[in-house]
């Protein structure tokens, strides 16, 4: 089979923390918090889940001073980066900077003059920590809603483009960028277009892209274009849902694209009349089963033999459906019959083993 690989646009590295973005960096997954950051045990413990979930930075709504003072505890008891979200108040920006943040998000309608801006790029260049740079379609300066009448593409990438400018007069380059819309046709165009004016790293995001299923969908379109042209070095996928949710479908799209892996990848058939056990049944038992783990593992679930043999030949761990009794792949290869009750129970023993084999090779390395 065919390997399709996708090449990257070449982005400058910066380091959000320590975990390196743009560049030759593989490209991270991120989300954001929903707990009130003045909560201090309750953001901890999301940030702590997120990272379970694989985050590989999170961030952080600071919108008071109050949430600043938490923020510095939160901070201290995280092991991930955190990036701070700041709207309307430089002050907390500056802040934050002083308390050790790993990033900062400013966006440029609404965080205030250059002056301020400047302020905020000072302080950061002497921490030497890094600024994302935030424009969003629904929060555009005025004179650029005056100009273009409505948010649009250029819209999004003059707001983009005027910041951008004042971080480099200011010789900083330290520095990424999201240019987002919950417009799928808008958001892409913007991040095409942003892509062939700066070498800076772009996070990718859809935004307000809505509930998990609708949220899902708009994501997995938008940003699946970016990633297949090469555009994107970070990515948020933006949902009304559990912030861990948002980890689980960004790594999907990353897995899903061959860009990145990360724990078992359950290749399954939609289950028709030939099946000879309940596929979808099994399979969301599978998944939730099989969800702590963190090896690369490849497991096809085929309810017939239309399709199960050619599936399970190019996975780690496969079942063909048939009757009266199941037929067991490892490593491509037929192996033994399991009868249906025995099923499940067998598939996790397999992929649970082929996962323990490989975190100890890795171990051992």
């Amino acid at each position: 089979m065919k390997e399709h690989t996708i090449q990257r646009k070449k982005t400058k590295k910066i380091w959000v923390g320590d975990v390196p973005v743009g560049g030759d960096a593989p490209i991270s997954v991120q989300s954001m918090t929903n707990t009130e950051t003045t909560d201090v045990k309750a953001t901890i413990n999301q940030i702590d889940q997120l990272e379970d979930a694989g985050a590989d930075i999170v961030r952080v709504s600071v919108p008071t001073m109050e949430a600043a003072e938490a923020f510095k505890e939160i901070k201290k008891a995280s092991n991930i980066p955190l990036v701070s979200d700041i709207h309307f108040d430089f002050k907390i920006a500056l802040k934050v900077l002083d308390y050790g943040v790993d990033c900062v998000r400013i966006n440029p309608g609404n965080i205030g003059s250059e002056k301020k801006i400047k302020e905020v790029i000072a302080s950061a260049k002497d921490k030497n920590i890094p600024i994302r740079v935030g424009v969003n379609a629904g929060s555009l300066e005025k004179d650029l809603q005056m100009k273009y009448g409505e948010p649009n593409a250029d819209a999004l990438v003059e707001s983009a483009m005027r910041h951008v400018d004042i971080l480099l007069k200011n010789n900083y380059e330290n520095f990424k960028l999201s240019i987002k819309s919950s417009d799928i046709f808008m958001a892409v165009e913007s991040y095409e277009k942003i892509s062939d004016l700066i070498d800076q790293p772009l996070h990718l995001g859809i935004t307000e892209s809505g509930s998990l299923k609708t949220g899902t969908v708009k994501s997995s379109i938008g940003l699946g274009q970016l990633l297949m042209q090469g555009i994107g070095d970070t990515i948020r996928v933006s949902l009304a849902s559990d912030p861990i949710d948002e980890v689980k479908v960004g790594w999907e799209m990353l897995k899903s694209l061959k860009i990145r892996s990360r724990g078992v990848k359950i290749v399954a058939c939609p289950s028709c009349s030939r099946q000879n056990f309940q596929v979808i049944d099994t399979v969301n038992k599978l998944e939730n089963e099989l969800s702590e783990l963190k090896e690369e593992v490849t497991l096809a679930v085929i309810g017939c033999y239309v399709n199960g043999p050619g599936e399970s030949k190019v996975a780690d761990v496969g079942v063909t459906g048939a009757t009266p009794k199941h037929l067991i792949y490892l490593n491509g290869k037929p192996a033994y019959k399991v009868e249906t009750k025995d099923l499940e129970k067998a598939l996790i023993k397999e992929v649970v083993e082929i996962a323990d084999k490989k975190r100890n090779t890795i171990i051992k390395q």
